[in-house]
């Protein structure tokens, strides 16, 4: 079994890769990145993951790359709420435009198994909790609006030419490999970047604002499971475990792992975001029966190693 994983040098897909790289029938793994947000160093030590420097807007490399592929997943995107608000036009080309053509790659290559990366963003403004598939989106920002773009191209063209398509909507993944040396960080590597230097937390907003949050563990294993059953829905699924953690809860977990309190530091909310998310999960364990998650607590202490780690 090959698999090609785009965005295969960045923060989910290299955990994703390295999962796959382990796992019994997957012969060849393929990270396809153009390392603008991915690097190398995320893969350094993995055997058997070959790394594919191009883009995903270059039909020729996407064409050999896919020779042969079993399964395709597409994780390659522009990613951040303020990256998409202050660059649309390029974010577009990275997570539409992009889309576009990994979707005519796969239907040259003889239509291999399709797992493509939504987000839980393009819920936006509906105010509906727990967060179900069938709500009608309302986004608020344009990387939702991309997102909502990205799964939905890829669900008509797995109607339209007959590929096996699984959509996830992702809720705020963290972990090892996530990046927190720019502008745009998530919260999580922030939050723990800040505590381990003795800054303050930054916190954008009240703190009140709820997340469902994933560990990339829990996602890694999810995929892998769906390419290894070659799984397919005709709508989305949600990639997420039901949780509803804020902010300043989230910070108390921190503080529990480091055993000492935390400053933090409030400023205005960041626009495009939301103030409260919670996937509905009923989809997600249809699919994928007795699923279980690692548990919040776990998954930042886990973080909190590699960052360390990171540290020497």
């Amino acid at each position: 079994m090959r698999v090609v994983v785009t965005g295969g040098a960045g923060f989910i897909g290299a955990n994703l890769c390295r999962r796959l790289a382990g796992t019994g029938g997957i012969d060849e793994v393929v990270a396809y990145d153009n390392l603008s947000t991915g690097s190398k160093d995320n893969l350094a030590g993995v055997d058997g993951v070959d790394l594919v420097e191009a883009d995903i807007c270059d039909p020729r490399a996407l064409d050999k790359a896919f020779r042969g592929a079993s399964t395709v997943v597409h994780l390659a995107a522009r990613p951040s709420v303020p990256k998409s608000i202050a660059d649309p036009v390029a974010s577009h080309v990275a997570n539409v435009t992009g889309t576009l053509e990994v979707l005519e790659a796969v239907r040259r290559a003889g239509r291999p198994h399709v797992i493509a990366a939504s987000s839980s963003s393009v819920y936006g403004a509906n105010p509906t909790l727990p967060k179900h598939e069938a709500l009608k989106p309302s986004p608020l920002s344009p990387y939702a609006a991309m997102k909502l773009a990205t799964e939905t191209y890829a669900l008509a063209w797995g109607h339209s030419y007959a590929l096996d398509v699984l959509a996830f909507r992702f809720f705020n993944v963290f972990g090892p490999l996530q990046p927190a040396d720019h502008a745009y960080a998530a919260v999580v590597p922030a939050f723990v970047s800040a505590a381990l230097e003795g800054r303050p937390l930054p916190v954008h907003g009240s703190g009140e604002q709820t997340r469902d949050f994933t560990y990339v563990g829990s996602v890694a294993a999810v995929v892998t499971e769906a390419v290894l059953r070659r799984v397919s829905a005709s709508e989305p699924v949600n990639l997420a475990f039901g949780s509803r953690t804020s902010l300043l809860e989230l910070i108390a977990v921190l503080e529990e792992v480091l055993g000492r309190p935390l400053e933090r530091q409030h400023g205005d909310a960041r626009p495009g975001d939301v103030c409260d998310s919670q996937a509905e999960v009923s989809r997600l364990h249809a699919l994928f029966p007795g699923v279980e998650p690692v548990p919040l607590v776990e998954g930042v202490r886990a973080t909190v190693d590699w960052f360390l780690d990171q540290q020497g």
